[in-house]
């Protein structure tokens, strides 16, 4: 079995017989220089296929699904709230993300966030990729950017609160409830007061100092998403 591994946003199911987009196409052909006949698999968030390739017709790839690989992934949500930041810094904050198993990203635009858009197609292509490599199945959803009150006021979910005036380093596993896990990152330049106490405010938030320094936020996100994994795994 081939370890490519494709997203496909169609329904998969056995021995179903369809075609991949040109870009796909390019990339097993002219890239991974794949054959007729030749295996790789298909996924999406209702599983992995390995299929096969049938015909390559017009620069297009024709497949047929064989047998299914693995079934839907069955874990706990884990959402990331987070202020949007530099592109550059953006990117690699989601890819890492997608990798440690974040299935949802919302954007906040707080008091002091300086960048205030984001470029949806963009992140959405970096998390399918992220998942491609990591062995991911599902693919993790992109909100588009709100700000602190509707996001509060929107959501069901145990919030964790990655707050630098906190002294509580510990998570307590036992104060979740069966909602997804968020955390809520603020922007580099912190949360204001506020947006603490309207965050503090909301029903079962756990606050947490995540380190005794000052950390970028995509440092902030990978430390606490690390240290939340921990818990619950």
């Amino acid at each position: 079995m081939s370890n490519i591994r494709l997203f496909f946003s169609r329904t998969l199911s056995k021995n179903m017989i369809d075609k991949l987009d040109k870009s796909q196409s390019h990339y097993l052909t002219k890239v991974m220089r794949l054959k007729i006949n030749d295996t790789f698999s298909l996924f999406n968030k209702t599983g992995e296929w390995e299929a096969k390739i049938l015909n390559i017709t017009k620069d297009l790839v024709e497949f047929k699904s064989t047998k299914q690989l693995r079934q839907k992934e069955n874990t706990q949500e884990l959402w990331l709230a987070f202020s949007p930041i530099k592109s550059n810094y953006q990117n690699f904050m989601i890819q890492k993300a997608t990798e440690l198993g974040v299935s949802k990203f919302l954007p906040i635009v707080f008091d002091r966030t300086i960048v205030r858009k984001i470029n949806k197609d963009r992140l959405e292509k970096i998390v399918i990729e992220a998942c491609e490599q990591s062995n991911r199945i599902s693919v993790p959803a992109i909100e588009q950017a709100q700000n602190l009150k509707s996001f509060l006021n929107s959501n069901s979910m145990n919030l964790i609160f990655t707050d630098l005036n906190s002294d509580n380093k510990k998570i307590e596993k036992t104060k979740f409830s069966d909602e997804p896990i968020c955390i809520i990152i603020g922007p580099e330049g912190d949360f204001s007061e506020h947006e603490r106490q309207e965050i503090l405010s909301f029903k079962g938030v756990q606050a947490l100092k995540i380190n005794d320094n000052i950390l970028r936020s995509e440092t902030a996100v990978i430390s606490a998403i690390s240290i939340i994994n921990y818990v619950i795994n």
